[in-house]
């Protein structure tokens, strides 16, 4: 296993404190999608999918947060975009779907080959998960585009959502 870890360029603690940088301030512009996002989604069960997303993309800027204040790191900010969904109805759904499963697919990309040289196992391990679960993502969006509403499981006898998801759905 040395050996093969040899051969990789590994990263300096300056050069892994801007990766991480880098890497969350992309994961919080993709998570702050996936929120402003979720305020066109009414579909109830694509709905909640999209709030497990953002659950777990919460999770995964926390780990990244604590592993920038490691490095002596302070974290970014980035600003929820405006969406505004083209089309209306099914087509907006439509094309806000499609684009989540893109912006999954280029993040993954993008981001997948530049971890080979961490040699901390830890951050190695954490930006792997967060690489893992971003497919995830991708493939319950891939899921909602085909209309598969039982994403997050199936309901049993017959039950309703009652039509949508409420107005506000946050409350501070």
């Amino acid at each position: 296993m040395h050996h093969l870890q040899g051969k990789a360029e590994r990263v300096k603690p300056s050069d892994l404190l801007a990766l991480l940088d880098e890497l969350y301030r992309d994961k919080l512009a993709l998570r702050q999608r996936h929120v402003a996002a979720a305020r066109h989604v009414d579909h109830y069960d694509f709905n909640n999918t999209y709030q497990y997303v953002i659950a777990r993309e919460d999770m995964h800027l926390a780990w990244l947060r604590a592993a920038l204040a490691d490095l002596g790191g302070t974290p970014a900010t980035v600003p929820e975009p405006h969406l505004t969904a083209s089309g209306r109805g099914e087509s907006a759904l439509q094309g806000i779907l499609r684009d989540d499963v893109q912006m999954a697919s280029a993040f993954v990309e993008k981001w997948n080959d530049r971890l080979d040289g961490i040699t901390n196992a830890r951050d190695l391990k954490m930006c792997q998960v967060v690489l893992g679960e971003t497919m995830e993502h991708r493939r319950f969006f891939e899921q909602a585009l085909a209309g598969d509403d039982t994403l997050l499981g199936r309901r049993t006898g017959g039950a309703s959502t009652g039509g949508g998801v409420l107005p506000v759905r946050w409350v501070e």
